[in-house]
């Protein structure tokens, strides 16, 4: 089986889509599976596939100049294309690089598929463009229905997909490194270091950005200090709302972005997992902080919920709502038995999330697709 990927999403960026791909690069290589990326962005050499990476032109995209929007058109990709001869395409960015795969695909017969991954329509609201949702809504359904299978990464965002009229829609779940994320990465020096080895630390790990419902974590600060809660807040990140987090929690602690061992210390070395966002299609910082070994508190919409069993490995609030995300938080926060049997479960939880499983899902979908 020969697959072509068409993606703006991969190393050296480093958020949930690059990371989908890479441990989907590990079970193509396990199932000799050949594949071709096309992107504007390439991994540098110690990414043993970076040799399958075709790099396109690109510009920087408007409201986040790191991340790059393809150009293929300008390139000589369908030529390789020819030579490399996939079996089926698989578009990532429903981009103009999403596009290009798309046609490319149907001038040559071959089945093409896609995938979801961000709720990129519902950021429009956060910036002022709430109008422009419903535009969003119709390019995306039109684009989805133009392939022959859609992939989502939660039973939420499945139905949510299906209720906006994108036909055919399937899941492929996300997973977890349960050696890279653990408990025994648990650092007292580290707790120590920023004055809350007495007290727990309420983690918040992802982009600061107006669409992780920053104001709601922020609000729920303010209200567990005013009820008397003694915590310290970390925030693990980097974006365009730092000054203003420093600005409005000037007692939390902000490392900036973490990586690798670094960031697995700060997951097991906290207590409590605050996460607020509503915009998640999965909400793959919960996995991390369930493999941590600790509990998390996250909302009724999006895909996080899809995680967390209620009252068992963490809490389900309202969205959007502080008051009752701080009440969950607060019941955790006084309660550290309940914080240890919640985090022996978030654990159990994540053991059930295998990346070699989930993958080998896809694949077998891959191959009824191209044979029926």
């Amino acid at each position: 089986m020969k697959v072509a990927y068409f993606t703006e999403s991969l190393p050296p960026n480093t958020d949930g889509v690059v990371k989908t791909l890479c441990h989907l690069v590990n079970s193509l290589d396990e199932n000799d599976v050949d594949f071709r990326f096309y992107s504007p962005v390439k991994p540098d050499n110690s990414y043993p596939w970076a040799d399958k990476v075709r790099k396109v032109a690109s510009v920087p995209f408007a409201l986040y100049s790191y991340y790059r929007v393809g150009l293929p058109y300008f390139h000589g990709i369908k030529e390789e294309l020819d030579e490399f001869k996939p079996d089926l395409v698989h578009i990532v960015s429903q981009t103009l690089l999403g596009m290009y795969g798309m046609q490319y695909g149907r001038r040559a017969n071959i089945p093409v598929v896609s995938s979801y991954h961000t709720h990129f329509v519902s950021y429009f609201q956060y910036y002022g463009f709430k109008k422009a949702e419903k535009l969003g809504w119709q390019y995306l359904t039109w684009f989805h229905n133009q392939c022959d299978l859609t992939y989502a990464p939660s039973p939420s965002t499945v139905n949510e997909l299906l209720e906006k009229g994108i036909h055919d829609v399937e899941l492929w779940q996300r997973g977890i490194e349960l050696d890279k994320f653990s408990p025994d990465h648990r650092n007292t020096d580290l707790r120590k270091s920023i004055g809350a080895e007495d007290k727990p630390i309420l983690l918040f790990v992802g982009r600061l950005v107006k669409e992780k419902d920053l104001d709601d974590l922020i609000a729920a600060d303010q209200i567990l200090k005013a009820r008397g809660n003694d915590f310290k807040i970390v925030i693990v990140g980097d974006g365009p709302m730092k000054e203003e987090c420093h600005r409005r929690l000037p007692d939390a602690h902000l490392p900036g972005y973490q990586y690798g061992k670094d960031l697995a210390r700060w997951y097991a070395s906290s207590d409590i997992f605050a996460f607020p966002s509503t915009t998640e299609t999965f909400g793959n910082v919960i996995l991390e902080a369930f493999a941590s070994g600790i509990p998390a508190v996250g909302v009724n919409k999006g895909g996080v919920a899809d995680i967390i069993h209620h009252a068992q490995d963490g809490f389900i609030a309202q969205a959007n709502d502080p008051v009752d995300f701080s009440d969950h938080v607060e019941k955790l926060i006084k309660n550290p038995s309940l914080r240890f049997e919640s985090g022996v479960k978030a654990r159990l939880t994540a053991r059930t999330y295998s990346w070699s499983a989930i993958n080998q899902a896809l694949l077998k979908s891959y191959e009824n697709i191209i044979t029926n």
